[in-house]
């Protein structure tokens, strides 16, 4: 065998290694692409557009603002840009955070769902009718944070499509995108109508969001989120309790009397249940029934012992003064 003729077996052998290591390194750049090719996500179409995502072009620094501003109003809030900005932009950091994205959107009415970092469950939701606020590092050469909100994605073209900064759409490439999402932990959101639940909450982190949403607001929309929970998962007994409770600090103790009765149906033991049961019977009119439900509630031994002594003392209270009243 003639030297040349080994040297370009051995370049060609080489160049081979070189192409196997350049592609070794695409697949750990950026491995949820590259696990897509594979394992695209089951009943999830390969190409989808919401088309009628509003468009806010951001102006500097508050790209904030701007991608929340473009998910509450596509979900029915009547807002713009300018009114968040005092909500969210720190003009110490010349961004916002994500704590304070997530609670902006509970003080419009919305739930904030965080979704776990992975390509598929943003696909999912997209397909799903809602657009995903994500947090990317945009900078060429230093870290430059960015708010953009993905409305759509082209799967044979390689193709996410995204409202940002000042276009409407914006095209990048599946890779690059997930390049620059990456540095921030795969953070994406979205914000959600309270009778509406994201395709891939679980019960756990739903019902975390819906708790975080209640604090803020007590009115119809933590009753929605509540009720909305209770019907996709109905032996949730935070979601039950709480939904409950919506119900009696606005005076509809029937309503809260019926929410309570399934639960112990499903929670005959709980003692929350019992006691808060016992509670809005008793405020419906209906104490000898009140002072059954709390005399099973009855446990020294339980974290509510004390509550569930006061609730008792208070239907008693009530109780004698029908009596004498009736006199």
């Amino acid at each position: 065998m003639s030297g040349p003729t080994r040297w370009a077996r051995r370049s060609a052998g080489l160049c081979c290694a070189l192409l196997l290591a350049w592609l070794a390194g695409c697949a750990q750049l950026v491995p949820q692409t590259v696990g897509l090719r594979t394992g695209w996500p089951e009943g999830v179409p390969q190409s989808t557009e919401l088309a009628a995502v509003p468009f806010f072009p951001q102006d500097d620094y508050q790209c904030g603002p701007a991608a929340l501003a473009t998910v509450l109003a596509y979900t029915g809030v009547p807002i713009t840009p300018d009114p968040l900005v005092s909500e969210v932009y720190l003009p110490s950091r010349q961004g916002s955070l994500q704590i304070e994205m997530l609670a902006t959107a509970r003080r419009h009415g919305r739930v904030s769902y965080t979704l776990a970092p992975r390509y598929a469950d943003l696909l999912r939701e997209v397909a799903a009718g809602n657009p995903v606020v994500v947090l990317q590092d945009v900078g060429p050469l230093f870290t430059q944070w960015h708010y953009a909100v993905v409305n759509g994605f082209d799967y044979p073209s390689g193709t996410i499509l995204l409202r940002s900064g000042t276009n409407a759409r914006q095209e990048m490439p599946f890779t690059y995108f997930e390049r620059t999402w990456i540095k921030g932990g795969y953070w994406a959101m979205v914000a959600m109508p309270p009778d509406r639940i994201p395709v891939t909450a679980t019960e756990e982190g739903w019902m975390a969001a819906v708790l975080a949403m209640a604090r803020v607001d007590k009115g119809d929309a933590a009753t929605q989120a509540y009720a909305a929970a209770l019907k996709r998962w109905p032996d949730n007994l935070p979601a039950a309790i709480g939904l409950a409770n919506q119900y009696h600090a606005r005076g509809a103790f029937a309503q809260a009397v019926a929410v309570l009765r399934q639960a112990r149906e499903r929670h005959p033991q709980s003692v929350i249940v019992l006691n808060n049961l016992a509670q809005a019977l008793s405020d419906e009119g209906k104490h000898t029934e009140a002072l059954a439900q709390i005399d099973k509630a009855a446990d020294p031994r339980s974290p509510f012992a004390a509550d569930v002594r006061a609730t008792r003392q208070l239907i008693l209270q009530r109780m004698a003064q029908r009596k004498s009243g009736s006199r």
